[in-house]
């Protein structure tokens, strides 16, 4: 699961990073946002260990 999560974020990030060099401010916004509900959605539907 962290593996797929660090992923996603990390490619979320350098897409970020990508609108913010081209003074996209609110499209890097979204794009951190939704990668932040993805990751707190995926992390809350696993099954937690004991």
């Amino acid at each position: 699961m962290y593996q797929e999560m660090y992923t996603h974020l990390f490619n979320a990030m350098t897409d970020a990073l990508e609108a913010l060099a081209a003074h996209n401010y609110g499209q890097a916004e979204t794009l951190l946002r939704q990668a932040q509900l993805w990751a707190e959605e995926r992390y809350l539907e696993e099954e937690p260990t004991p």
